[in-house]
């Protein structure tokens, strides 16, 4: 068999596949023989058609596209063989197979055109010496006390209030009812339209501006036991809620009970309440050493993501459709496990629309994903990075150790993966080693809103209030 390679883009190699007379003949007769032994044709036992009746019948077209489709999966894939083509995923036909058809006689030559997709070649134009920068996260003192301020919170009891109206930081037990504001021109007369899920019998909130939406806590402020009053108050815009957003509402709120909080002292008595050590002084240095963890863990992380980035600015590659539809196929795939595992509809949230929407939006992340893969894997070989047998053999036992309770765990797997984490690892060690990263404040070289509310969110005490399902559609967020 005769193949002429040819380089094309995106890391394609075309080719031309000159099927010999015998074989296009050879195979002709087959399709030929096993079509007279299936073909159900009236007056005809299967098997006794005559050959000129079944040309008759079948068409000699419709033979020859069953012997085409035969010839050009085994020339495609004979031509590989031959070749010694590392292909990845599936060959696609160049050549038209109408025209195909019309030049296809079996006892001649047969020229078939095909491209295949390779593993690309990565063009590091630099690697070493490069230069970027990284935003320092630095340890914060106050997030200890954020953390056993929280502590004391949950741990508070709850005390009857007498003789004084509720004020911030009180715990109020209320009944109350919402409905929308009235607009310019609406009807006075006509009842006022409730709002969905705006509606609670002792329902208990504490009195903190951040609860609910702007204006109902203002509004409870400086009432006492037993008295009803209306609040005014407005939906933020946006809001999560869209029917909801920007409109002005009016609560009815009747103030049943107040209570404040008895928070336990901060002492040995308190750290051995919430975690398992003796004293506050030793829960203290371990939420210390967590935080100031934290903190260096995500530097490493922004330095490692500053340098990548850079690096792939030098970095030239073309990259097969074959691949890049595989890695957004894995980042989908994990999308849905993740979403499954919150206990999400994957088969009702995946219609055919979304997957194509996603599809579409993953690209550029599996280009970039991609890229740094094969960058890190020509950096290993090119510096002959490699990891001992010792290094993976101790990371996959600490990972056993770390969780017992799993079963049936696939070792050859879980080898393999961790076998790629430490060599990535390894690979981008050498590369900090190699390069200038300057740090720089936390918060200079991008909006500091995403960290401060990651690092909130963290430290955040959560309500029982926050859980209610009462509140959901009056809370914000």
């Amino acid at each position: 068999m005769k193949v002429t390679q040819e380089k094309l883009p995106a890391s394609q190699i075309g080719l031309e596949i000159e099927i010999t007379p015998e074989i296009t003949k050879q195979t002709y007769e087959k399709v030929i023989k096993n079509l007279a032994s299936t073909a159900n044709i009236s007056g005809f036992r299967k098997g006794k058609v005559p050959r000129p009746i079944l040309l008759q019948r079948l068409g000699t077209t419709r033979i020859k596209a069953a012997a085409l489709e035969e010839l050009i999966q085994d020339g495609i894939e004979q031509a590989v063989k031959q070749e010694a083509i590392p292909v990845i995923g599936q060959p696609q036909l160049r050549s038209s197979f109408e025209d195909l058809i019309k030049n296809y006689e079996p006892g001649k030559p047969l020229t078939i055109s095909a491209a295949v997709d390779v593993q690309p070649e990565v063009n590091l134009v630099q690697y070493t010496d490069l230069q970027a920068k990284a935003e320092e996260v630095k340890f914060d003192p106050e997030r200890v006390e954020n953390t056993l301020d929280k502590e004391r919170q949950e741990l508070a009891t709850l005390i009857p209030v007498e003789g004084r109206a509720a004020q911030i930081g009180d715990i109020a037990v209320v009944d109350f009812k919402g409905v929308f504001s009235k607009v310019e021109g609406e009807d006075e007369t006509a009842e006022p339209e409730p709002i969905p899920g705006a509606e609670a019998t002792d329902f208990q909130v504490e009195l903190q501006e951040d609860k609910f939406i702007p204006g109902f806590i203002s509004g409870i402020v400086g009432m006492n036991p037993e008295e009803t009053k209306e609040i005014a108050a407005q939906f933020p815009d946006p809001y999560a809620n869209e029917d909801l957003a920007g409109k002005a509402a009016t609560f009815t709120v009747t103030l049943k009970e107040l209570k404040e909080k008895e928070l336990p002292e901060v002492n040995d008595d308190f750290a051995q309440e919430i975690s398992d050590f003796e004293t506050l002084e030793e829960l203290r240095a371990s939420l210390v050493e967590r935080y100031q963890k934290e903190a260096d863990d995500k530097t490493k992380t922004n330095k490692q993501e500053a340098l990548l980035t850079e690096l792939l600015k030098h970095v030239e590659v073309d990259l097969p459709g074959t691949l890049i539809e595989q890695e957004v196929d894995a980042m989908l795939t994990q999308t849905a496990i993740r979403l499954s595992q919150q206990g999400l509809d994957i088969k009702n949230l995946f219609t055919q629309d979304i997957i194509a929407q996603l599809r579409e939006r993953s690209r550029t992340e599996a280009i970039e994903r991609i890229k740094r893969s094969l960058s890190l894997r020509e950096i290993g070989k090119r510096e002959s990075l490699v990891l001992t047998p010792e290094e993976i053999a101790a990371r996959v036992t600490e990972l056993l150790e770390q969780y017992p309770e799993e079963q049936d765990v696939d070792e050859d797997r879980l080898r393999s993966i961790v076998e790629n984490e430490l060599l990535t690892e390894k690979i981008i060690d050498w590369l900090l080693e190699h390069s200038s990263v300057e740090l720089v404040p936390e918060g200079s070289l991008s909006p500091t809103e995403e960290t401060e509310l990651t690092e909130s969110d963290a430290d955040a005490p959560q309500t029982e209030e926050e859980n209610s399902e009462a509140s959901t559609e009056v809370t914000e967020g």
